[in-house]
């Protein structure tokens, strides 16, 4: 079996949970079958059973409104590309909207059937207008599109698959597979080693709350930045955020936090996209992780920082809920949204919340070991990618099998 793999994310080029998601799988799917990956990028590489296939992104520049769309018409493109050079696929597998037609045009052309893996909907993120401008209508129809014409749909949460069937009705249940995101739990583990955080300035010493994610609004760091005025003045505060989505976005983040030194000004922000064994390290001696994501399908970081034997404090929304057990391994913090943004109706209410649990962690070390432990746990007998990529091959061989014999899957 040879499946072809589309994502706009693959190493080196990984910014976010979709490409850390491909990027495992894609290994661990290659152990047992052949593997193409297609992605946006100058990637070319073979080893073994993993083929890796990039293109490139546009290098016009552009300036004013096109500027935003630039985005979506370059996804269309690229799809348009990448699904040319297909060869000898059995079945392809699409991740996140950016390449999703990608996967619906191989359907149509070459006849085999298509899987489409939603690491988030559209529809449930109306914040996007602001990063794509009118591109967002473009990556609404081709994530729409794809989704209807899916021979299977995988949900990385039970929560996904609720959100997928409130926002495309017409998707029948039958279509949509639960299949969990996973952790490399070798690669993610408690560290004694510091460098990174001396490298960053982050005292050991001092106990600290960690927020590890992109500028977005769908990652809600801007809340956690609220809430540390609630926080005792001298608590420790590192924010490894980066890749924001938009200028304007990171001008409002900067804002806050200079707003936030006045009360605290042990805030340490690292403003890139650490590497993997930093973010190790950064994990490993927090006090807290805190995930006040606004709407997240599932958070691979709360799995990060589970394995790393960190408590988390995150808020109560979407996969997240399926991820972090409260009272066990971390507190769950429930808010009011509204029901188009996904944004908190009283953002001060919020941040308010999220300082209490947080709070109750930094005061009790023992707790958040008890909470750590738990963690690595339940990391280790549910999340592991081995199992997931078996649940994916299972289901490529029923697809490919329905094809073959002309029942419809």
């Amino acid at each position: 079996m040879r499946v072809g793999l589309f994502t706009r994310e693959f190493p080196p080029q990984v910014y976010g949970g979709a490409g850390v998601h491909v990027d495992y799988l894609s290994r661990e799917l290659a152990k047992e079958i052949e593997v193409e990956v297609h992605c946006w990028g100058p990637q070319n590489s073979d080893h073994s059973n993993l083929h890796v296939r990039g293109a490139e992104p546009w290098a016009e520049i552009t300036n004013g409104t096109e500027g935003k769309f630039k985005g979506a018409l370059e996804a269309l493109s690229l799809n348009l590309t990448q699904v040319k050079a297909l060869s000898g696929i059995d079945i392809v597998h699409t991740h996140t909207w950016y390449v999703s037609m990608a996967g619906y045009l191989a359907k149509k052309l070459y006849g085999v059937p298509f899987v489409l893996t939603t690491h988030s909907l559209e529809p449930l993120r109306a914040w996007k207008a602001e990063q794509l401008g009118s591109g967002y209508a473009m990556s609404s129809w081709m994530e729409r599109s794809a989704i209807l014409d899916a021979d299977a749909i995988i949900a990385v949460s039970e929560g996904t698959k609720t959100d997928i069937l409130r926002a495309y009705p017409d998707v029948e249940p039958d279509r949509i597979h639960v299949i969990y995101n996973g952790i490399d739990l070798a690669e993610y583990q408690k560290t004694s080693e510091t460098k990174a955080l001396y490298d960053y300035g982050v005292d050991p010493a001092v106990p600290y709350v960690l927020f590890v994610g992109r500028i977005t609004r769908q990652k809600g760091v801007t809340h956690l930045v609220d809430a540390i005025r609630h926080l005792p003045q001298k608590t420790q505060v590192v924010l490894c955020a980066g890749a924001p989505d938009t200028p304007e976005i990171a001008a409002e983040l900067r804002q806050k936090v200079e707003v936030a030194r006045q009360h605290n000004p042990h805030i340490v922000w690292i403003e890139k996209m650490v590497t993997k064994q930093e973010a190790i390290q950064l994990y490993s001696h927090a006090r807290v992780f805190c995930c006040p994501s606004v709407y997240e399908p599932f958070g691979i970081i709360n799995l990060e920082a589970m394995a790393c034997r960190t408590p988390v404090v995150a808020s109560a929304t979407g996969g997240i809920k399926e991820v972090v057990v409260d009272g066990k391994t971390g507190y769950l913090v429930p808010f009011d949204q509204d029901p188009v943004t996904s944004f908190p109706n009283d953002p001060e209410k919020f941040a308010r919340d999220l300082a209490a649990p947080i709070n109750r962690l930094l005061d009790d070390p023992e707790k958040c070991r008890r909470f750590g432990d738990a963690g690595r746990r339940r990391v280790e007998e549910t999340f592991s990618w081995t199992a997931i990529a078996q649940q994916t091959i299972r289901l490529y061989e029923r697809l490919i099998e329905q094809r073959k014999t002309g029942v419809q899957p």
